[in-house]
């Protein structure tokens, strides 16, 4: 008896002198192992290793069985009671094979994957670094299930499962980036983040809309970005990365740095990308109809046809892009969370290349089509409390503001005018969630507000005189707003099966002002006022720790925004769409 209580006492020494911080690495190389996810029994608690493998357990009690995920490596459970043993340290070891991943796309929570009945694809960081994509879009293209559209090199337009555009809905650290111009063509959005950014990508698959509302028809892709660390000693933590890459196929030079600097409450973590894309190059062994033997190019004020030096290079493609990342972490103590985050992206004007190869009597059709600056800032601020009582473990609220600015550039072939159509959102949001485990139950619910105040301006400019002039808009002046409530339940029903239900009630708005000044409209306002209920169902069910058979039957929806009520433009004379 005495031997037992001593060596209880000398456990409980060790849970004291160690700080309750545990480390992780590989077991073959000994490195540490950071975004290790760690949770207990009854998922109701996480933390993740920082970059140094290191992780602060006080949050689990001493009676817990802890869970080791990480993509890429076997799961590990050990008894909190085990970890003296080793001195807290555990080691992973490496596998192909991982079941049971950790996500936060399903439910805006962090949890087990094994738990979701929808399919979900994960694109890790170590992923992302392996591949080496050149921009977000081609990030997704990694995870082999998202297809990637291209009209030119500043583009890329994912689809799932035959989903794409307004269809899909984009996601980044939880807050709703698509906005109510997404039109129903090919869209660039998606390579104004940062691939350099990325701490994880998830691709949900098919409905998502109980969770994120309109145009989550397809599919979500969620986007979580670099996450200040805190340090869990007396020394600060730094930590970061440096890349510079150089490829021949477009000219590309790219560098970039993000550095991680955390203390006891405070940490920060800053990140900048600057990428140079020249014109891209062909292959050797394509059809000839491929080349490129000619462009256009001005001169002396007139538009010249010349010959391409090397009509594998595809003239004009090239363009460059800035990202900027400034986030902070605050946590004053066991119970709250602040995070503040600013993201900035920029690009060049860059060619919409499949247009430069259109023709007109045997001649190029354009002297110039091009998209202006795509730019995106957005500042995000967000705040988690921990505390378990009758309502909720755990609440987040999120407020974000977004600036989004595009524009479309075109000029005939040797005509004068230039049509200039630039278009601006201001996009505000708000999410309200909680989280609530109740014995076998797990709620999710919360409340979501969106608006989005679109601003369109069109300028005709005389390249001859250098003279502007007011031209059509793309769109009306216009507002779209959203206000949406959802709950989403999870009941264990035994160790091996899982159910989950959810529904979700959304009233939307359209409010836009049309200008007849170029239109003689046959009304000059819109309006839209509707509702729309979704749902889901879905079971999980393990069978063993190697199988997972899943089921989901969900609706999802997509209200009507500014680019299906107010969009104008005129295809040809004569006929205005």
């Amino acid at each position: 008896m005495k031997k037992i209580i001593l060596c209880c006492f000398a456990w409980a020494l060790a849970f004291m002198s160690f700080g309750q911080v545990i480390t992780v690495v590989d077991q073959q190389t000994d490195e540490p192992l950071e975004f290790v996810t760690i949770y207990n029994q009854d998922h109701r608690t996480f933390t993740t290793t920082n970059s140094k493998g290191q992780a602060d357990i006080a949050v689990f009690t001493v009676g817990d069985t802890l869970n080791f995920r990480m993509v890429g490596y076997k799961a590990e459970v050990i008894p909190m009671g085990l970890l003296p043993q080793d001195a807290f340290r555990v080691k992973l070891k490496p596998s192909q094979i991982t079941m049971d991943e950790v996500v936060v796309s399903a439910s805006r929570w962090k949890q087990a994957g094994g738990e979701v009945p929808s399919k979900i694809t994960n694109i890790s960081a170590k992923e992302v670094a392996l591949q080496n994509p050149q921009t977000t879009a081609d990030l997704l293209a990694v995870s082999g299930d998202v297809f990637i559209q291209k009209s030119q090199q500043g583009g890329g337009s994912p689809m799932i499962r035959g989903f794409a555009t307004n269809r899909l809905l984009y996601a980044v650290d939880g807050v709703r980036m698509n906005t109510a111009i997404f039109r129903s063509g090919n869209l660039q959005n998606v390579i104004s983040l940062d691939p350099f950014a990325m701490e994880n990508t998830e691709v949900l698959f098919g409905p998502g809309s109980v969770m994120y509302g309109s145009d989550a028809i397809g599919g979500v892709m969620s986007f979580q970005t670099l996450k200040p660390q805190l340090s869990l000693n007396d020394q600060a933590l730094v930590s970061g990365k440096a890349v510079a890459r150089i490829a021949t196929a477009n000219n590309e030079n790219t560098i970039h740095f993000d550095v991680n600097v955390g203390w006891e409450k405070w940490a920060m973590v800053t990140s900048v990308s600057n990428q140079n894309y020249g014109d891209l190059k062909m292959g050797s062994n394509g059809p000839e109809e491929y080349l490129r033997p000619v462009f256009v190019r001005r001169q002396d004020s007139i538009d010249v046809v010349v010959d391409n030096p090397d009509p594998k290079v595809q003239t004009p493609s090239g363009y460059s892009q800035t990202n900027l990342m400034q986030k902070i972490h605050f946590k004053p103590n066991a119970n709250w969370d602040f995070d503040y985050g600013f993201h900035y992206s920029e690009t060049s004007d860059y060619a919409r290349y499949d247009r430069h190869l259109r023709t007109r009597d045997g001649l190029p059709r354009y002297g110039e089509w091009k998209y202006g600056p795509q730019k995106w800032v957005m500042n995000n601020l967000n705040v988690t409390h921990h505390k378990s009582n009758k309502l909720y473990d755990e609440v987040s609220l999120s407020l974000a503001v977004q600036n989004f600015e595009e524009s479309r550039i075109s000029r005939d072939f040797n005509k004068v005018n230039r049509e200039i159509r630039t278009e601006k959102v201001d996009a505000f949001s708000a999410n309200l969630d909680f989280h609530k485990r109740d014995g076998k139950s797990t709620w999710y619910y919360g409340a979501e507000w969106v608006l989005n105040n679109v601003t369109s301006e069109g300028v005709d400019l005389d390249v001859s005189t250098g003279v502007k002039s007011e031209g059509a808009s793309r769109y009306p002046l216009s507002k779209w707003s959203s206000l949406g409530v959802y709950l989403t339940h999870q009941y264990a029903l035994s160790n091996k099966v899982t159910l989950q239900t959810g529904a979700r009630y959304n009233q939307y708005s359209i409010s836009a002002d049309f200008d007849t000044t170029f239109y003689p409209f046959p009304y000059t306002t819109a309006e839209l006022n509707r509702g729309a209920l979704t749902g889901s169902l879905g079971m999980v069910y393990r069978p063993t720790n190697k199988w997972t058979v899943s089921a989901n039957l969900a609706t999802g929806f997509r209200s009507p925004n500014i680019d299906d009520m107010g969009k104008v433009f005129d295809s040809q004379p004569g006929f205005v769409v």
